[in-house]
């Protein structure tokens, strides 16, 4: 894989484990405001107070988010020392994300946030753009 590759998905963990801990940061009062400021612009109406149970279930999805992007990281840093040999690895990071796109923002329309399929979008895109620029699931031959 090229480097601008390389640095292609590097920017996109990155920005995937920013969001991530935002997401955390709303579990508590005083570092909540990146989040509160989300969800303003997702719901296009004030912020959600954020009861004690709320802001835990939103704590425990920014920890699974950022457990899946580390978890992303050293998947796709083993599939690009792999070279061509990495094509499962990376096939099934496209079909994670892939599957992780169709719930979240079918979800998000029925439960009235549909303007966060935006951001999934933006965020699926940057993934398979990358895909499909670095070529990393054609196949041989």
């Amino acid at each position: 894989m090229s480097p601008f590759w390389q640095a292609w998905f590097q920017f996109w963990l990155v920005s995937m484990i920013v969001f991530a801990l935002i997401v955390a940061g709303g579990a508590l009062p005083g570092t909540d405001a990146p989040l509160r400021m989300g969800l303003a612009l997702t719901s296009m109406g004030p912020p959600t107070d954020l009861t004690p149970a709320g802001r835990f279930m939103i704590g425990i999805l920014g920890g699974v988010f950022l457990g899946w992007m580390v978890m992303f990281a050293l998947v796709l840093r083993q599939a690009v020392a792999m070279g061509r040999a990495g094509r499962p690895l990376w096939l099934a990071a496209t079909v994670g994300m892939a599957s992780w796109y169709a719930l979240d923002s079918t979800l998000s329309v029925a439960t009235g946030f549909g303007l966060n399929v935006v951001p999934n979008t933006l965020a699926l895109a940057m993934f398979l753009i990358g895909v499909a620029g670095s070529k990393v699931l054609a196949r041989d031959g």
